[in-house]
């Protein structure tokens, strides 16, 4: 469970019904499923206007991310890859053929399959990072999905508010529609603007640093499976894999001993 996330929706949350309740208001003032369906609705519907369907079915089952921290896996493909290349010290490149089949990520077995196939470093290298390119290009609609999202549910939450005020204008001679109208108005601007800010462009930046982690494993990949591919020392492939690493990532007992 990412802490920070779960943290900074109950305090925004929190922050907002509390300031509510100590200025005499309550919750239920707030729960309109009429300006809800507005807004939220009118929103979905933009995004799908202007993203194909995949991608926005994508982008919701990323939305999870959000709250779960998959972990680093750069200190186990690191690890990975320095065995690979002490085999491939004493055996040659080609031993490691039988690792293949027992690669789940398909970025690293591909990658791995093209050394074990004779190419060409600088090959491998053009290859590889026009796979990764065309990947980070389709990865990048992901938070625009949500980007999109925060720009549209405000304009729709002032749509709610003029829809809800004609609805006020035209039943004057009615005190309770007026007041039901009033609070449809209202309320459809908060949630336009709450969502987009307290939760779809916050979601589109979280989003955007976990697809960064991801396409820094596969750049940590294939300078590792290039740098077997020209015979680099095992003990120099790790210090140089971990470079790409942040202080914050690295063992503890690493960083005292740095300090």
């Amino acid at each position: 469970m990412d802490k920070s996330s779960l943290g900074g929706i109950l305090v925004a949350v929190v922050g907002i019904l509390g300031g509510l309740l100590l200025d005499g208001g309550n919750v239920g003032q707030i729960l309109q499923p009429t300006a809800a369906m507005i807004v939220f609705g009118g929103t979905l519907g933009a995004i799908m206007l202007q993203f194909p369907l995949p991608i926005v079915l994508l982008a919701f089952t990323n939305l999870m991310n959000i709250f779960f921290e998959r972990g680093s896996k750069a200190e186990e493909t690191i690890a990975r890859l320095v065995g690979y290349a002490v085999k491939a010290r004493k055996d040659g490149v080609v031993s490691l053929d039988g690792e293949l089949e027992n690669i789940p990520e398909p970025f690293l077995k591909k990658s791995l399959m093209l050394a074990v196939d004779g190419t060409e470093p600088q090959e491998l290298r053009k290859m590889m990072e026009l796979v990764m390119d065309n990947q980070a290009e389709h990865e990048e609609n992901i938070p625009k999905v949500f980007e999109s999202a925060g720009g549209f549910a405000p304009t729709v939450g002032i749509l709610g508010a003029v829809l809800g005020l004609i609805q006020v204008m035209q039943r004057l001679n009615n005190i309770q529609e007026v007041g039901r109208g009033i609070a449809v108005a209202f309320v459809a601007t908060i949630y336009g603007v709450a969502s987009a800010n307290l939760f779809f462009l916050p979601s589109a930046g979280k989003l955007r640093l976990r697809l960064r982690e991801e396409q820094v494993q596969r750049e940590i990949v294939l300078e590792g499976v290039i740098s077997i591919l020209e015979g680099m020392n095992p003990r120099m492939l790790e210090t140089k894999l971990r470079g790409y690493l942040a202080e914050t990532s690295k063992p503890k007992a690493q960083q005292k001993d740095a300090g």
